[in-house]
């Protein structure tokens, strides 16, 4: 049980359920309605679907392997009760597990493109693979690539799902006539875009809460190079964008009178936005980025919630 525990740990279980969820509603709440309204068969069907969705999980979970196998020194220093590679599980097994489930993600992802003929999903996955190993050897000690890296294959999870649709609903104008995919490509892209840019930020966050490790092994990250204070200030900007960004959104949908989604989007997205631009020139210590970071995490999951008003707006 206890190794079980680890490995859970180890390929960030929650992170992975998150994934999960989020493709999900993206594909219940989002592309589903779109393709309804034109009274068409779904693109994806369920086991293609759920298929789809364990090539993302898999791919994610070797990647945070890969991660922890080349942090294991900057790990010790930022958070030795925490660490799980070599004290747990032995480098050597983290190796295999990471070629395996990444193995595994890419098998995934050809029979998806199989069963869709998109099959430039195949490349596509397998250049995640590949991000995530250069960004755990390379970019993540450098600056912002890393940060730029996370973030577009957070937002990938839900591109992927709006591209492979977009792309079998243009190839198959005789069955998929009258499907609005402009709009299912608006829906994918406001999505997409939060998830980058709430990720970027916490990418950043999370920079300022590491310094001491990443400082001890030589990484260039943002803190370093430029500082706590540019840093704080190259996150406060996008947290502007992000909140001004809602607000227009928030705008948008107020006429057509979507009276519950307002409440939600203003009181659980950009009310807690607000208040961590606040916090986020107050914090001085690790422990107060790791409480912004977490803080994040929560506004990350609030958006995605939000997709929900739109089944119930369908």
């Amino acid at each position: 049980m206890k190794l079980l525990a680890a490995f859970l740990r180890l390929i960030r279980s929650v992170n992975l359920l998150f994934i999960a969820v989020t493709q999900l509603l993206f594909q219940y709440c989002i592309v589903n309605p779109v393709l309804q309204r034109a009274q068409v068969p779904p693109v994806l069907a369920l086991p293609v679907f759920i298929t789809l969705i364990a090539a993302s999980v898999l791919i994610a979970a070797a990647g945070y392997i890969i991660n922890d196998y080349f942090d294991l020194n900057i790990d010790l220093v930022n958070k030795p009760s925490k660490l799980v590679v070599e004290k747990i599980i032995k480098r050597r097994w983290a190796i295999i597990w990471h070629l395996v489930l990444s193995s595994l993600g890419v098998l995934c992802s050809a029979y998806v493109a199989w069963k869709t003929r998109a099959w430039w999903l195949i490349p596509a996955n397998i250049g995640c693979v590949g991000a995530l190993w250069f960004y755990s050897t390379t970019f993540k000690k450098k600056l912002l690539s890393g940060n730029v890296i996370i973030s577009l294959l957070t937002a990938w999870t839900i591109l992927v799902i709006g591209f492979i649709t977009h792309y079998v609903v243009f190839k198959r104008p005789d069955m998929y006539a009258g499907v609005n995919a402009s709009k299912l490509m608006r829906l994918t892209f406001l999505y997409a875009g939060f998830a980058f840019i709430t990720s970027l930020i916490r990418e950043v966050v999370k920079d300022m809460e590491d310094i001491a490790g990443d400082a001890r092994y030589g990484c260039r990250t943002m803190p370093i190079v430029w500082g706590i204070n540019v840093s704080k200030v190259f996150t406060a900007t996008w947290l502007i964008v992000l909140i001004t960004a809602l607000i227009i959104m928030l705008a948008y949908i107020l006429p057509f009178k979507w009276w519950w989604a307002a409440a939600y989007s203003a009181f659980l997205i950009i009310l807690p936005l607000l208040l961590l631009f606040r916090k986020l020139f107050k914090a001085v210590s690790p422990a107060h980025f790791h409480t912004i970071s977490t803080w994040l995490k929560l506004v990350m999951l609030s958006g995605i919630l939000s997709m929900l008003f739109f089944k119930l707006y369908a």
